[in-house]
């Protein structure tokens, strides 16, 4: 690697007997997820799923924040082509954060620092969140322009509670650990100093546990969650609405969508 290369990687490493850590990292960028890091996590979480030694995961960010959103930098090279927008959220991202959601293993997720946008995402993939009592939440995408993708604004919804992803979405608005976990997204907050030993403790306790119990679980969480997120027979009427539905990345060669991710490339404030 040449000297002075940015790391942008999702890499994986046993912990410590069955507890596998995954590590988030984008040197410089507050680990905000490339396209390549959204196909490693798939790889991982694939993998993790095929491994009967493991009984827990420990997701973490590099250097003090967890995962900031995606790269916006590499925005412009794809997100204008509705085309190409649709296989980076319906491909890449989706194939990562579909590929947790449909691990056995269950995830325990160290939150520091930011996380915003596809970190959120990351994290409402998980089954234990502890957080570090300066973390702060959201997904202020609004002010680059877009919204967020039906799939993924589901999942954030399902696991923030509904009034909070509006706010998110919405107003742009970012929240702090505290009022998170009174949303019920986290499951505890800690100190700074404390939160990877005390993320790690709940990895050692489930790891403690009959690993065939905790996957059978999963397995019929998974289930309840898609029973309650599935759709109501539509009368004809909403089949007719859903027919004439605009593409949801039709957005993708707009003034707007250009105007929001040229203005934060630019650094200044985008005029919508």
């Amino acid at each position: 690697m040449a000297e002075g290369a940015r790391v942008a990687s999702v890499t994986a490493q046993h912990e410590e007997p069955g507890i596998l850590r995954v590590l988030l990292r984008h040197d410089g960028r507050l680990n905000a997820m490339t396209r390549a890091m959204w196909r490693q996590l798939r790889a991982v979480f694939e993998d993790a799923q095929s491994r009967a030694d493991l009984r827990c995961v420990l997701i973490e960010g590099e250097a003090g924040a967890f995962c900031a959103g995606g790269d916006i930098s590499e925005y412009p090279d794809f997100r204008f082509d509705a085309q190409q927008l649709r296989d980076f959220h319906e491909g890449d991202v989706w194939g990562g954060l579909g590929a947790m959601l449909a691990c056995d293993v269950p995830i325990v997720a160290a939150i520091a620092g930011a996380c915003m946008g596809a970190g959120v995402e990351i994290a409402s993939c998980c089954d234990v969140r502890v957080a570090a009592a300066d973390a702060r939440f959201g997904a202020p995408i609004a002010r680059l322009g877009f919204p967020m993708a039906p799939r993924e604004a589901a999942l954030v919804a399902g696991s923030v509670g509904e009034t909070i992803a509006r706010q998110m979405l919405l107003e742009a608005a970012t929240f702090g650990a505290d009022e998170m976990v009174r949303a019920g997204f986290l499951s505890r907050v800690a100190p700074p100093q404390e939160l990877r030993e005390q993320a790690l403790a709940s990895a050692r306790r489930i790891a403690a546990l009959a690993p065939q119990a905790a996957r059978l679980n999963k397995q019929t969480l998974r289930a309840w969650r898609e029973s309650k997120t599935a759709p109501a027979p539509a009368s004809q009427a909403q089949v007719a609405i859903k027919n004439i539905a605009t593409d949801p990345y039709a957005y993708a060669s707009s003034a707007e969508h250009r105007e929001g991710i040229g203005a934060f490339l630019a650094k200044r404030k985008p005029v919508f």
